[in-house]
């Protein structure tokens, strides 16, 4: 299975499109943070607007996208010399639609919707990501034209906002979610995007790794995968993925585990060997790193969340 297949998998990634925004110029949108577990994102259909998160400035065109993987909270700004614009919004049976305050011509179409993914796997993987991500998918000829064919089957379906519109919305969303992870473009002061490995040498490597993170996967091997000396490997490995070798095997290794502690009844320590820890102890102390909690209250976690969401569902049914 390919690397951004494979993430996606595991970290249990559902889509949302929460709005439609129709703005005029001179209009100022703020957007309030995101839940935990939850990541934003913004796709530009038609015209050009600035998107600020924190001290950052992006500056948006038609067939852009941006990820806020922290869902923090940002703003919308559309250009024009005017005084400064709120925007009002009207209820539909998918999503809200945005106009800006005093009505006049639209000058962007934007759509922005929101990424819920697991506190295992997924949380590993947004918070592996720059914050935030800009991807232009316009400069390119074979994502644009991708985009410009998804960008015309969500205004059809949101004119439509019909029976099945928010799970047609929520799948086209995933797809945008996965040309962003595979998406090498980036403007040239971004940060590297791991999950898109323009070297297919160092894709095979990752990819090698996230199939079978049990095995040892030691430099020397992964560098004979990919047909390069050591000291290349290493070299093209940082360059193309931002991080060494041994914090992505060890970022792959958590997430299987992520995966194995909520799925199966094996024992930490078994699961340990399984993801290709010799140690009980290490295993720990990697996945405390990367989680943020043990794997000990992971798994109770997990599994005192899924008695209550069936109490609940229970409750709804009764």
């Amino acid at each position: 299975m390919d690397a951004v297949s494979h993430l996606l998998r595991l970290a249990r990634v559902t889509a949302g499109l929460d709005r439609r925004c129709l703005l005029g110029g001179s209009t100022r949108m703020n957007v309030a943070r995101r839940r935990h577990l939850q990541a934003q994102f913004h796709v530009l259909l038609e015209g050009e607007c600035l998107m600020q998160v924190g001290t950052t400035v992006l500056t948006m065109k038609s067939g852009d996208l941006v990820l806020i993987p922290g869902g923090a909270p940002h703003r919308v700004i559309t250009p024009g010399d005017g005084t400064p614009r709120t925007t009002t919004e009207r209820a539909g049976d998918s999503f809200i639609t945005t106009n800006s305050e005093g009505g006049g011509p639209a000058v962007v179409d934007l759509f922005c919707g929101h990424y819920t993914f697991d506190p295992g796997a997924g949380a590993v993987l947004f918070r592996s990501l720059p914050d935030p991500v800009h991807v232009s998918f316009g400069d390119a000829p074979e994502t644009d034209k991708v985009l410009r064919m998804l960008s015309t089957l969500m205004r059809d379906e949101a004119q439509r906002d019909d029976a099945g519109t928010s799970a047609i919305l929520s799948a086209l969303s995933t797809v945008l979610l996965a040309m962003v992870l595979r998406t090498s473009r980036r403007s040239a002061t971004a940060e590297a995007l791991w999950t898109a490995a323009s070297d297919p040498r160092i894709a095979k490597a990752i990819e090698s790794v996230l199939d079978d993170p049990g095995a040892d996967w030691s430099i020397e091997r992964l560098a004979r995968a990919a047909a390069m000396s050591r000291a290349t490997f290493l070299r093209h490995f940082t360059q193309d993925t931002g991080m060494t070798v041994g914090a992505f095997v060890a970022r792959a290794r958590v997430m299987a585990a992520a995966e194995l502690l909520g799925a199966s009844d094996a024992t930490v320590a078994t699961i340990a060997g399984q993801v290709g820890y010799q140690s009980e102890s290490a295993f720990s102390r990697a996945f405390r790193s990367e989680v943020g909690t043990t794997p000990a209250r992971f798994r109770r976690d997990q599994r005192l969340q899924t008695r209550t969401t069936a109490s609940t569902s229970d409750a709804l049914g009764a």
